[in-house]
Formats: structure tokens, C-alpha cells, sequence
């Protein structure tokens, strides 16, 4: 009995506090083409971010090719300590992640004005025993590089879905980009 009760209480409970999935991020394309571009030519996140616009409909411009330009101005990383242990090593280290990004058209005309994003996540690093440190701090540095991707998208959907309109082009609706099923996993698509 309490089983079959279970799942209901739960959609019920999640129901009344107000949750719900993020909506799908929408892909600008009536300024056709987009070009992603970045300091680091091999930089993963601008790969990470030209394959989600593919994903969503979206005409990646390869090297060459006219469109609008998805300028990733700066990326930058840091670790910074945030706890240490009697003898004042660091135990404890905050990993940052900051991205500075602008859209334009093919004509320079800018669509989504400079702005910065950054995202943190902390990590526990023994200094007796480092064994496996390392390898938390690259996956927690991919899952950073994921989610950035995703935060970059969101920041440009929402200016096309504000109803207002920028630099001449007006806000209309577009295909959503449907999440990879790591992103999903992640907890980022929905």
C-alpha cells in the first residue's frame, strides 16, 4: 500500500513547492549561420558549444565561413584554497571557472553585449594522501566546461526570449536545443 502511495505524494509534494523543468533553450537563427569563436583555437568549450548549437538546429559557419559570431573573449581557471588543516595545508580548494562571451552578427552589429559568467564547485584535496585529487578536480573541471556551455545558451535564449528587441532583429520563436543525455545526467537540460 505505502508503495503505490509513494510516487503520488511525491509528484504531489514536488507539485506544490513550485518545481518545474527548465524550459528548452531556443537557437537564434534568423541571423543564419553561427561562427564560434575563441582565444584557445582547441578550446573545448567552444567545441562543446558549436555542437550544441548543431544539436538545435542551428547552421555552424566552419573556418571561412561567413555568420554570426559567437566570440568567446576570454576563459579563465582558478584554484583557490577555502580551508586548511592544523598544520596550514590546504584541505579544501574552491575551483573556478570564468567565461567572458559576446554575440554578433556577420556585420559586427552586436546582438548579446559582453558578459561574464562564472561558476564554482569546491573539492576536498588531502594533502597526506593526493592519490585520486587530481582525477576529481579534471572531472569536476568537465562537468564546469558542460555547464558553462549551457549557462552560454541560456544567457543568449533569454535575451531573445525578453520580447525585446536587439539591434533590429525581433525576438521570435525558434527550435529548441533538445539536451545531450550527459547534460541531462548532469542535471543541466531539465
Amino acid at each position: 500500500m505505502i508503495r503505490r502511495l509513494l510516487p503520488a505524494v511525491l509528484v504531489l509534494a514536488l507539485a506544490g513547492c513550485g518545481f518545474q523543468l527548465r524550459e528548452r533553450i531556443s537557437v537564434p537563427t534568423q541571423f543564419g549561420a553561427v561562427r564560434v569563436v575563441s582565444v584557445d583555437r582547441y578550446s573545448p568549450l567552444a567545441e562543446s558549444l558549436a555542437q550544441s548549437l548543431e544539436r538545435g538546429g542551428a547552421t555552424v559557419a566552419r573556418d571561412g565561413q561567413e555568420g554570426a559570431v559567437l566570440d568567446i573573449l576570454a576563459e579563465q581557471w582558478g584554484d583557490t584554497p577555502i580551508s586548511v588543516d592544523a598544520l596550514g595545508r590546504s584541505q579544501e580548494y574552491s575551483l573556478r571557472y570564468a567565461v567572458i562571451f559576446e554575440l554578433r552578427r556577420a556585420d559586427g552589429a552586436v546582438i548579446v553585449p559582453r558578459q561574464t559568467i562564472e561558476l564554482a564547485r569546491d573539492y576536498v584535496a588531502n594533502p597526506v594522501n593526493s592519490i585520486g585529487t587530481e582525477g576529481e578536480r579534471e572531472i569536476l573541471a568537465r562537468e564546469l566546461r558542460r555547464e558553462m556551455a549551457a549557462s552560454v545558451l541560456r544567457r543568449i535564449d533569454a535575451v531573445f526570449k525578453s520580447g525585446v528587441a536587439v539591434d533590429g532583429l525581433e525576438p521570435v520563436p525558434q527550435p529548441a536545443i533538445t539536451p545531450s543525455p550527459a547534460d541531462e545526467a548532469a542535471g543541466n537540460g531539465g
